[in-house]
């Protein structure tokens, strides 16, 4: 059985204090350009250095996942980070190793664009709503109607299929609800739905 954890101001948690909460949330959301910059300058950037595409999110997964290893090795924390992420893999870790597996997987703005952007505005959105003393029920409802809107957008700028929305704005709600101890809202919020996009992607054939 996953082993949950109690819920916690995360303000009380970071190193930094509020400052370090708000860097954390602003750092979040800004990785919303992480698409952008895959998809606008990705193929020229990894031509330009003789890789794949391909080979260069790899190449940054692997990057990543050495560094959270050291950091772990010496059980240190930097400005944002809760206290906790000492000693156990980071949200910024797990976010990175979720938001790679997208653009391996998925890479396609129909797919990867309302699934980062689910992640990157969404899990704020929740955790501050959350924060203002909502109510369970009403967090899963207005986090919904909001996700619902990402995947809109989506729909309007890169064509991603609309009916999409109504399965995978719930599901992104509801994947970054439980808490487990060692594993990250950041993962589940993108890989669960990842998961249904493959399990999908034969009936809706854009990959």
């Amino acid at each position: 059985m996953s082993e949950q954890v109690e819920l916690t101001n995360p303000v009380d948690l970071s190193v930094g204090g509020v400052y370090g909460h708000i860097f954390r949330r602003v750092f979040h959301i800004s990785m919303f350009i992480i698409p952008v910059i895959f998809f606008e300058f990705g193929e020229s950037f990894s031509d330009s250095i003789g890789y794949s595409l391909a080979e260069v999110v790899s190449i940054v997964i692997l990057v990543a996942i050495f560094g959270e290893a050291i950091r772990l090795k010496f059980e240190f924390t930097i400005f944002g980070q809760r206290e906790y992420e000492a000693k156990q893999v980071s949200a910024l870790a797990w976010g990175g190793l979720a938001i790679g597996m997208v653009l391996l997987l998925a890479p396609i703005k129909q797919y990867a664009y309302p699934l980062i952007f689910s992640l990157s505005f969404g899990d704020p959105f929740m955790g501050e709503i959350r924060r203002m003393g909502v109510e369970t029920r009403e967090v899963i409802i207005y986090s919904i109607l909001f996700v619902s809107a990402i995947w809109l957008v989506c729909w309007y700028l890169f064509a991603t299929p609309l009916w999409l929305a109504l399965i995978f704005a719930p599901l992104c709600v509801f994947a970054e609800m439980p808490r487990l101890r060692y594993i990250d809202d950041n993962a589940t919020m993108l890989l669960i739905p990842l998961v249904g996009i493959l399990i999908l992607e034969p009936f809706i054939g854009l990959l």
